[in-house]
Parts: C-alpha cells; structure tokens; sequence
C-alpha cells in the first residue's frame, strides 16, 4: 500500500499545483483592465478631439495641453448662447487611424483620478451607435448616456458604473422618443468624452487634468472554463483514486495471504522431526487443531502433556507469537484463504469452520489482522477473480 499511498500523494500535488496555476490565470484573465491612458499603452488606439460652442456661434474656447501621457486641458466659457460648452473627447480609431466603432461591453465601470482648477462640475459621456436611431457620421444621433462628477484642486480617483448611466433629455426629445426607453447597449462605441456643466466656471481660465484612465471588466467564460476544469480533474482524480485503492487493498491482501499462507501450510503439510520433542508435538497439535473451537491453552497442556510456560516459550521462539495470537493468526489465514477461493461460502460458515463460535468477535480480530472485513475481503477477491468462459 506504500506504493499506492506514494503514488497517490505525488499525483494530489500535480493536480493542486495545475488547479492553482491554471485558476489563477483564469482568475487574472476574468478581471479586465483596460488603460486608456496614457495613450501608448492603450490596447484601444485613439486620438484627442477637442470641440466648443464657437461652432453654434458662442465664445466659449477650448485648449489641448496634453493627451499622450495625462488628459491635460483648458476651456473657458462665455455665455453668449444658451447652452455654452467645451469638451475633450477620446476618439476611437482603427489600425489606419480612421475613425470606428468598438465594444465595450465586457466593461461595466471606468476609474480615472482629477485636477482641476479652479473647483468643477464635469460631465461623462459615452456616444454609442443606437441601431433604431442613429445615423452613421452625426453624432447628434448617437445615444450619449453619461454622467456627472466633481473635480476639485485636491487630486481625487473617480469611479463610474457604466451600466447606470442616464441618456440626456433632450436626446428623447429630438427623437420623440419614451423617456422610460433607457436601456443602452456599449457595443458599438465612437467616443467618450469629458464636458463642462453648466455648474463650470463661466468667463475664467478652468484646467482639467485626467489621468489612469481605465476600463474595468468581467469575464465570466474564463470561470466557467476554471469550474469544468475543476469538475473535470478533480472528479477523474476521485475515480482514479478510488480504483487505484481497491486494486492496491486487492494486492496487498493477496500478498498478506501469500506471505501468512506458509504459516498454515508448515503446519499442516511440513513438520518434520525436531530434535526436541516438545517443539514437534507444540507445532504439529496447533497444525492440526488449530480449527477446534474447544482448544484453548489448557485443553493443550492436557493433550501433549507440556506446561504451559514451555508451550509459550517454543511458540515465541519459534513462530514470534504467544499462543492465542499464532492461534489467532492460523485461523485468520486460513479464513482469508477460504474467503478469497470458496464464493458459495459466506462469512459465518467459514468463521464457524476455522473456530470461531462468535461471528462478530471473528469480525473484529479479521478487520484488526487485514485493515477490512470480511465481506469486503471476500468482495475485492471475488472481483478482482478472472471471469470463466
């Protein structure tokens, strides 16, 4: 059993290693990090695009700093037309620096730390290309959910939901639409853009500086993967384990019987002459009596006519055991042998036959003697039996 408990032993290691390996690469992969900024490490190309209202006829200018390393800009808002504005948005492009759209659905938040001076009140948005309502190339169209946030003097980290963004109103109201139809998809995204409020600083100088711009994400299938991995290798190592232990309890029995057998069979087929009479008649009594359920120490003294003292001290020297452990021990072995050959044999008769009166008592020493009963004994034996044809 050594060997199986060995074998056992490094291959629980192998799996607990692959299993840790394996789940933390998956664990890694199902958590999305996605740097926006600085603008070289983004796995998403993109360039910066400023825009104000001097296009609507307003006086409000905008200036970009910085968008390779941090988000650096300035505005500063007139009011001359109703709804004043400057903002900085983040085009998506492709691999030819053209404009496109991108998926953005395995992210469900975004996190970017601010400076501003003096204190604002910012806006959010993600344009997003609404099937039933846009038009490709104005952006007017695209559905802009968004969101507001403070910037204040004290640099502060952000962190937006992505999935409770609201759609502005006058969206709804350009295209008559149901206010309650807020639902929004982020697979086909052009942009997102920073904005003023109209809580922005009007006729001064505002700076805004943003940077660790970063998309954060789940995905699931690599969970899943990792629980079928699991599944898989921990169910096919129980099953393993299991078959391998009852072929290596098999073996083990089987060579605990090959090994006690001698016991029996020098008794019963090998005593030869000794030159001290006593040992031979001690040996060969217990070779031949050994299955009498009335022999007990006493009923010995009387048939061969040795102490007691003498009996157990041959027995010790010659066999290691007392009298009533090799007593035990030659009908263990005999019972085992009659458990693994004789099928039509159940457990009580053969108990009765190698001198048991109590079958539980008979139970105990075999379980004590082979590690398992013997209904399982006569069981592994029987099955590990080669079938008749």
């Amino acid at each position: 059993m050594q060997e199986f408990y060995n074998k056992a032993l490094v291959s629980l290691l192998c799996i607990v290693g692959a299993s840790f390996l394996i789940g933390y690469t998956c664990v890694d992969r199902t958590y999305l990090h996605l740097p926006l900024v600085p603008a070289d490490n983004s796995q998403l190309p993109w360039h910066g695009e400023a825009a104000a209202d001097e296009i609507q006829g307003g006086l409000s200018t905008i200036k970009i700093n910085d968008d390779k390393f941090i988000l650096h800009f300035e505005f500063k808002i007139e009011k001359k037309i109703e709804h004043p504005f400057a903002s900085f948005a983040l085009v998506f492009t492709d691999a030819a620096n053209e404009k496109t759209l991108v998926n953005l659905t395995q992210y469900d938040k975004l996190s970017f730390s601010t400076k501003c001076s003096p204190n604002n009140t910012l806006s959010l948005a993600i344009a997003t290309f609404d099937e039933a309502i846009s038009v490709p190339d104005n952006l007017l169209t695209y559905r802009a959910p968004g969101a507001f946030f403070s910037c204040t003097e004290n640099r502060a980290r952000i962190e937006l939901d992505l999935t409770r963004l609201e759609t502005p109103q006058w969206w709804f109201d350009m295209f008559k639409l149901d206010l309650s139809r807020q639902a929004y998809t982020l697979d086909k995204v052009s942009r997102i853009t920073f904005s003023s409020t109209f809580q922005s600083p009007v006729n001064s100088i505002a700076t805004v500086q943003i940077n660790e711009l970063t998309l954060h994400g789940r995905d699931w299938r690599y969970m899943y993967l990792l629980g079928g991995f699991l599944f898989i290798t921990w169910g096919s190592f129980a099953l393993w384990l299991f078959r391998q232990y009852t072929r290596a309890l098999t073996k083990d029995l089987r060579d605990k019987i090959q090994r006690d057998r001698p016991l029996v069979a020098y008794q019963q087929l090998s005593v030869e002459p000794h030159r001290d009479k006593e040992k031979s008649a001690i040996l060969r009594f217990m070779a031949t009596e050994y299955a009498n359920a009335e022999l007990d120490l006493d009923t010995m003294v009387t048939a061969i006519n040795v102490s007691r003292t003498r009996i157990n001290e041959v027995l010790k020297a010659e066999m290691g055991y007392t009298f009533i452990t090799y007593l035990n021990k030659l009908r263990l072995t005999e019972a085992a042998r009659l458990l693994a050959e004789k099928e039509e044999a159940n457990v009580a008769e053969i108990a009765y036959s190698v001198g048991y009166k109590n079958v539980s008592y008979f139970n105990k020493l075999f379980k004590e003697e082979y590690g398992c009963t013997p209904k399982t004994f006569k069981s592994l034996c029987n099955k590990d039996q080669p079938q008749q044809t």
